[in-house]
């Protein structure tokens, strides 16, 4: 990798974000480049020849220089005894001496993508950034060993990839053309293991087909936070690199509240176009159902919905036998929880740090809400606190 950051690199010039100005040393990224065997160099940017020295490598074998991105991006001077670089039209497929094949593939915002076959056959996969691949067909040559893809900027593009096959369990997911998006280091870390990929410094040297210690995508995450904390924006965040995600929305439709209304559509409108959307509280047999991933959306929602069933709001009901019913409910619920194979994240408020509620009815409620959490979140690997868009791990 003789580069892993966006076109303008990281930190940006003269960019004053945070995240640039911690962007040093080995988190400091040129824009991505790699060269393949010696013999391809994919995308040729400002100091390639650099930075193959900087890490013990030559350009002197080169024999195909590829561009990728939607542009010819700025003028680069090409480096005595490289050939002149060129972008595959695509489709196109070239044969290089050195054994190695070259695919081109298109993309949905234009550049190049490029399929590599080395002379062992090992797979890898070039994505430009900022793109996903366009006219994919499923079962088609089967999963890459190595995907090097815009993780963070384009997510998406992974959970095409899953839907078709061209990414399995086994292959090595690489995050590049990384931006001042993400803080690095350990956030960065955090929010690529969620979803099943990893970055590497500028320098490193890939193994294709080596197995990596990455970890595992976590089977049941419980996001929590306050009110306008970030926490929906984590939990779908988690899944975005999937494909055929199950919403589940507890809190269905308010007739007549333009308020709720409003939040509905704004949850819409930032999901992916390919998840699916269920509005119920009946969580229990859709946990029991093999599936894609679920997102519940949100606990919170959920007990008020199980409360009122139980009567829970009068003294009377809740003390003769609808304290024991809401028990048996959340019983169930972690059963299922703990039962299921489906991948789930599910969200809920954290009510309990306030002010103490001026009702019975509302200290029940905060009460109720905190022990569904604890008892939620001992079933979960993960468990996240989400607190000013900071996600504070708690669990995992």
């Amino acid at each position: 990798m003789l580069g892993t950051g966006a076109p303008a690199g990281l930190p940006r010039p003269d960019c004053p974000c945070a995240v640039c100005a911690t962007a040093l040393g080995p988190d400091a990224r040129a824009a991505t480049a790699l060269l393949v065997d010696g013999a391809v160099l994919l995308d040729l940017t400002p100091g390639a020849a650099f930075a193959a020295a900087r890490a013990g490598r030559s350009l002197g074998g080169v024999r195909q220089v590829l561009l990728s991105h939607p542009h010819d991006g700025p003028a680069v001077e090409v480096p005595a005894g490289l050939p002149q670089p060129v972008r595959v039209p695509d489709g196109r497929e070239l044969t290089l001496l050195t054994g190695h094949r070259v695919r081109a593939l298109a993309m949905d915002a234009g550049g190049t993508g490029y399929a590599v076959t080395g002379p062992d056959g090992q797979r890898l996969l070039y994505l430009p950034p900022g793109s996903a691949p366009a006219g994919l067909e499923e079962g088609t040559d089967g999963a890459y060993d190595m995907v090097l893809t815009d993780v963070v900027g384009r997510p998406d593009a992974l959970a095409k990839l899953r839907a078709v096959g061209a990414v399995g369990p086994a292959t090595d997911v690489i995050a590049v053309h990384l931006d001042h998006g993400v803080p690095p280091g350990a956030e960065l870390r955090r929010r690529l293991a969620a979803a099943g990929a990893r970055a590497v410094p500028d320098g490193t040297t890939l193994v294709v087909g080596a197995y990596e210690e990455v970890p595992d995508v976590p089977r049941r995450t419980l996001v929590l936070g306050g009110a306008r904390s970030g926490k929906s924006v984590e939990a779908e965040r988690r899944l975005e690199a999937f494909p055929d995600v199950l919403y589940v929305a507890t809190g269905g439709a308010r007739d007549g509240d333009s308020e709720w209304a409003e939040r509905v559509a704004v949850h819409r409108e930032r999901r992916p176009g390919s998840w699916r959307t269920k509005e119920t509280c009946d969580l229990v047999p859709l946990l029991a159902q093999d599936g894609p991933p679920v997102l519940i959306d949100c606990l919170s929602l959920w007990l008020t919905d199980a409360m009122d069933s139980v009567g829970a709001w009068d003294d009377a009901e809740w003390s003769s036998g609808g304290e024991h019913a809401l028990r048996e409910r959340v019983r169930e619920l972690t059963s299922a929880l703990r039962a299921t194979r489906r991948t789930v994240v599910a969200v809920s408020n954290e009510v309990g740090s306030g002010i103490v509620p001026a009702t019975a009815s509302g200290r029940r409620y905060r009460d109720e809400l905190g022990r569904l959490n604890a008892a939620f979140a001992h079933e979960c690997e993960h468990v996240l606190l989400v607190v000013a868009g900071q996600a504070l791990v708690l669990r995992g």
